[in-house]
């Protein structure tokens, strides 16, 4: 699995994806950390990447375009620190790979996670 963590979150998160044997990157080391949300988008799309993000743009993007992919994965958690969100995120990838394979949207909340299937109708 391949993940491309947007400019809400932490460089921090990737770091720690790829120390777990995940291929990962952050938006500033490939150098679109101020391009827009589309780019971002499209970038993640063409590369085969699921975007880590805390912003919720990018669920409103898959649901107005229709698209069956890219995954992504939203942190909604009122712990906004990078390692918490990472530890929560290695905690889960493996029960969600096959949603982030096929295409989804999944979303972590304090309390529970949401997993939505692509295309949003």
């Amino acid at each position: 699995m391949k993940f491309l963590v947007d400019n809400a979150l932490s460089p921090l998160i990737a770091r720690g994806l790829r120390e777990a044997g995940f291929e990962a990157v952050h938006v500033r080391d490939i150098g679109i950390h101020s391009a827009s949300d589309q780019v971002i988008f499209e970038y993640a799309r063409g590369a085969d990447l699921t975007i880590v993000t805390a912003d919720t743009d990018f669920g409103m993007l898959l649901a107005l375009w229709r698209y069956p992919t890219p995954s992504v994965i939203i942190f909604r958690t009122s712990d906004k620190h990078p390692k918490a969100q990472l530890a929560l995120l290695l905690n889960q990838v493996s029960a969600l790979t096959d949603a982030l394979s096929a295409g989804s949207v999944v979303v972590f909340e304090d309390t529970r996670i949401r997993v939505r299937a692509l295309p949003i109708a």
